[in-house]
């Protein structure tokens, strides 16, 4: 038999990176009730032994399985940022997917990756409360299939300075003015840092992470070096 060769080349499919559950009309109680018994009960329900995430925007609850592609990306996002921060000499608190509960504003979120760095000195060490110290500094959300919470409302109210959004193939760079969000070229933390870096970072680490974080501090080493000579030029002239 010839095999036919389809006239329209058929689309790759996208990975699946979270499955959903969604909730509507849940008042704050309820939301908190809810949240409670699912993280209670993991063990006799579909959520067993997953890392499950909770966003909860004025009344509605999206509960967030992550997969593989997920985990991934998230991880290896997290890494990415400490090299910058270690490599930089900055300091860091990370909060990871710690529960960021506004009651006031009607939302809680549990995102991928949280950090404070230019306000690490306020938090550094005790315990964050968001009633009285600010939020973090920085917010990272992968969303690789389709989220129904808005999550530059979400965290716009918060007040997060900075949100990285990555949908498996596109990173974006927000950041907070007028109490809004604008994406950006650059991040603000890490102005050195072209997006590229992070798409290079990824694909490499897909093959091989020790030389993925091997490659980046190299990469932050040798711009040093090339920064500082150039500012030492311009000094002397």
């Amino acid at each position: 038999m010839v095999s036919v060769v389809p006239l329209v080349p058929q689309p790759v499919p996208q990975p699946i990176g979270e499955r959903r559950l969604f909730f509507h009309s849940l008042d704050w109680q309820r939301y908190q009730t809810l949240r409670e018994t699912l993280s209670r009960d993991r063990g006799a329900s579909p959520l067993d032994n997953r890392n499950i995430r909770f966003t909860y925007l004025q009344g509605k609850l999206e509960v967030t399985i992550p997969l593989e592609i997920h985990e991934f990306s998230a991880r290896l996002i997290e890494k990415f940022i400490w090299i910058l921060v270690v490599e930089y000499g900055l300091k860091v608190k990370t909060m990871g997917s710690t529960t960021l509960d506004r009651e006031s504003l009607g939302r809680s979120a549990e995102p991928d990756n949280a950090y404070y760095i230019q306000n690490q000195p306020l938090v550094a060490g005790r315990d964050v409360d968001l009633d009285q110290d600010p939020p973090p500094d920085l917010v990272v959300e992968v969303d690789i299939t389709h989220t129904d919470i808005d999550k530059l409302d979400l965290y716009a109210a918060m007040n997060i300075p900075e949100f990285w959004r990555y949908n498996g193939e596109v990173w974006r760079i927000y950041t907070l003015r007028d109490r809004a969000y604008q994406e950006v070229e650059a991040s603000p933390t890490f102005p050195q840092v072209p997006k590229l870096k992070l798409y290079e970072f990824l694909a490499t680490a897909r093959q091989d992470e020790v030389e993925a974080e091997l490659a980046l501090r190299q990469w932050v080493r040798e711009l040093s070096i090339k920064t500082d000579k150039q500012t030492s030029n311009k000094s002397h002239d």
